[in-house]
């Protein structure tokens, strides 16, 4: 059986380009070398594609000598990566390697809200993970929320604050979040992942530092409601039209919330720790469950997502926090922990991610693309 070419896509033009390595990493280490063939595929920090040579070591090195340059056209007849030649005041292109399915390795910005998703369905090639609506809605917190709440499902207590207008009246925009919300409170960018940028406020002086640091990545700023003593609970979702969760699992944050510092710097006994599955009754569980699957489906979701809970302490209260369409698959990461305790391997999951990719575009291939109206 001929081996399935799969592009792996990693880096990008994002807060979270670092994590996008160590997750692509585990992804392609994790793949049957007799199933599948790799074509790794990099971009950089400036938003240059390189592939062929090693485009890991590149963007590890900062180096680009050590990859070539590429681009992926959006034209079906030319289903895969082609590579740049320039020269001689000219470039041209050649191709690199045809491809059957794209994995896009890439958290935050430029990756996981629907730009390259839209890019690789103009090239009519396959690919794992959400399409542009789903990856669009679930990227901006401001706008998940407000599909969620839509919807009737549980959210926190939020606001939306643009950055034009902090810039303009911040003493106006904390006066109102402190009459909206109070504190604590909880600052980030709509559209990043991995805790970048987030700060919890526990005051004036805090909430000023906090939408400041949060401005620096977006111009969308999101405040929210922290709730009390509340638990982070996860639950990995897989499939397209009639997708299946995980057993829960819980973060127990080595600091004060589930920080990037928390997420990835913190090593040994200071480290993060993971409880899987999560120590909860049997319909709290179950009821995570059910709801992770209905904020997946929400939002049109296809392939995988993590969905992220907040549980009080003091209430019992459950919250939707956030959907990541490209979770973490780094060695540390909590979606496919949670599969493997659920009874999925690694190996295995990614197999059928690729196969739910394979599928959801044979799917797509049936609507038709052209109208000829009946003649009565």
């Amino acid at each position: 059986m001929d081996r399935l070419r799969v592009g792996v896509i990693f880096g990008g033009r994002s807060g979270e380009h670092e994590v996008s390595l160590v997750s692509a990493r585990s992804v392609m280490g994790a793949m049957d070398p007799e199933k599948y063939e790799i074509v790794p595929i990099g971009i950089t920090k400036e938003g240059r594609w390189i592939a062929s040579g090693d485009p890991m070591e590149a963007l590890v090195a900062g180096d680009e000598s050590l990859s070539r340059p590429a681009v992926l056209l959006g034209d079906p007849a030319h289903r895969g990566l082609m590579r740049l030649e320039e020269g001689g005041g000219r470039a041209v292109l050649s191709l690199l390697a045809e491809l059957d399915v794209v994995f896009p390795v890439l958290h935050g910005p430029y990756g996981e809200d629907g730009t390259v998703q839209g890019l690789l369905d103009l090239a009519g090639i396959p690919y794992v993970g959400a399409g542009v609506t789903g990856s669009a809605l679930a990227m901006d917190k401001a706008i998940f929320k407000d599909v969620m709440r839509a919807r009737g499902l549980p959210v926190v207590g939020y606001l939306l604050v643009m950055r034009k207008e902090w810039e303009a009246n911040p003493e106006g925009v904390m006066d109102r979040v402190e009459g909206a919300l109070g504190y604590p409170v909880f600052t980030k960018p709509a559209n990043l992942g991995s805790s970048v940028g987030v700060s919890k406020c526990h005051g004036r002086e805090g909430l000023a530092q906090g939408l400041a640091e949060a401005a620096r990545y977006d111009r969308k700023l999101l405040v929210e409601a922290a709730v009390p003593r509340a638990r982070e609970i996860e639950v990995s979702v897989l499939g397209n039209d009639d997708p299946i969760a995980s057993v829960p699992g819980e973060i127990i944050p080595s600091r004060e919330f589930y920080s990037y510092a928390a997420k990835y710097l913190d090593e040994g006994e200071e480290a993060s720790r993971l409880l899987i599955p999560a120590p909860l009754p049997p319909e709290t569980a179950e009821r995570v469950r059910d709801l992770a699957v209905r904020a997946y489906t929400a939002i049109d979701c296809a392939g995988m997502a993590r969905a992220d809970f907040l549980l009080s302490g003091e209430t019992g209260a459950l919250y939707v926090n956030e959907l990541n369409t490209i979770p973490g698959f780094t060695p540390i990461s909590m979606y496919p922990k949670l599969w493997e305790a659920t009874g999925i391997p690694y190996p295995e999951l990614i197999d059928r991610l690729i196969e739910l990719a394979l599928e959801r575009h044979a799917d797509r291939a049936r609507n038709e693309t052209s109208y000829r109206p009946e003649e009565g």
